[in-house]
């Protein structure tokens, strides 16, 4: 049986209005376990910018998945990562029928490997794209999708 995951997401109006213009965008989003995230448009719809947007979300999710496919790979393979960053961004852009939609999405992990193994350069891109072709992810969006991994420095 295929796995379910689950998120609540809360909205409540709090003006006299619903006008486009100032209907208030934040809102909650809850997932299992409890965690709350505090959520909006992005600014440029008149979200709350200290509150995390879809596109920002998106981004985000695809980054955590690449990271923990990335770790599992390397885990089996024999590598000890030490630490992972990435630098994720996301570019909207239209589709073919004119539509916004999130176009490009580029990580930038970057990884410190610790223990005797260390990749070369060659197994470092081949651990990214096999980490590429079984996040869930990744393999769920339709968006174009760029690694631009980095080895850091001990």
């Amino acid at each position: 049986m295929a796995a379910t995951h689950r998120a609540t997401v809360r909205w409540q109006r709090t003006g006299d209005d619903f006008d486009i213009k100032t209907f208030r965008r934040e809102h909650v989003i809850e997932y299992e376990g409890g965690e709350r995230v505090r959520a909006s448009a992005a600014p440029d719809y008149s979200g709350d910018p200290s509150c995390v947007d879809p596109e920002q979300g998106l981004t985000g999710s695809l980054s955590s998945c690449h990271m923990l496919t990335f770790l599992a790979i390397a885990s089996l393979r024999g590598y000890v990562v030490d630490a992972y960053e990435d630098e994720a961004e996301a570019e909207l852009g239209k589709n073919d029928r004119g539509r916004s939609f999130v176009a490009k999405i580029t990580l930038r992990p970057q990884v410190r490997f610790g223990g005797a193994k260390r990749p070369d350069a060659e197994a470092f891109a081949a651990l990214h794209r096999k980490a590429h072709e079984n996040c869930f992810i990744a393999n769920s969006v339709r968006s174009e999708v760029v690694i631009e991994p980095r080895i850091s420095a001990v």
